[in-house]
């Protein structure tokens, strides 16, 4: 046996394998980061797994089923995932940006599968930047902290008074 035989994971490819840890990485250092649910580990396997996923799906008969049924099936799957890390506390629901992040960790999975690994990458580089940027935007403008948000920061000050 060669190595390259033992090395094989076909339909798998090591450079998506590669890209795939890498965008999910991406994301989920800036979620760690900042303390959010989602991190580095999850990230990864999220994208990682999708990837597996759909190129798995690829490798079914078409006369027999569609493999882009296993899109959606993962997509319905990544949602509930990403309803468990939301909450509802004093009518203002939290978690919801980290709930988008897994959505779009699943949707960078099926780009590594079907578009390629760059343009994967390129959109974990995309979130992170609207992550970011709009922290960005609403640090500088007050006026986009207002509604729920200006809640959840007043519920965020007095879980910390009540710590103490």
């Amino acid at each position: 046996m060669d190595l390259t035989t033992l090395f094989s994971i076909d339909p798998l490819r090591w450079p998506d394998i590669g890209a795939a840890i890498l965008a999910g990485a991406i994301i989920g250092l800036e979620r760690q980061l900042r303390g959010k649910p989602v991190g580095i580990r999850t990230s990864a396997l999220i994208v990682l797994g999708t990837y597996t996923f759909i190129m798995l799906s690829m490798q079914v008969n078409n006369d027999v089923a569609d493999p882009s049924r296993i899109i959606g099936q993962v997509v319905t799957g990544i949602g509930f995932l990403g309803a468990g890390v939301m909450l509802s506390k004093e009518g203002v629901v939290v978690g919801v940006t980290s709930a988008a992040a897994i959505w779009m960790l699943a949707a960078i999975g099926i780009c590594v599968a079907v578009a390629g690994p760059l343009i994967a990458i390129k959109m974990a580089v995309i979130v992170v930047g609207i992550l970011y940027g709009v922290d960005l935007l609403e640090s500088s403008f007050t006026n986009l902290t207002r509604g729920v948000h200006g809640k959840y920061t007043g519920w965020k000050t007095r879980v910390k008074k009540d710590a103490k």
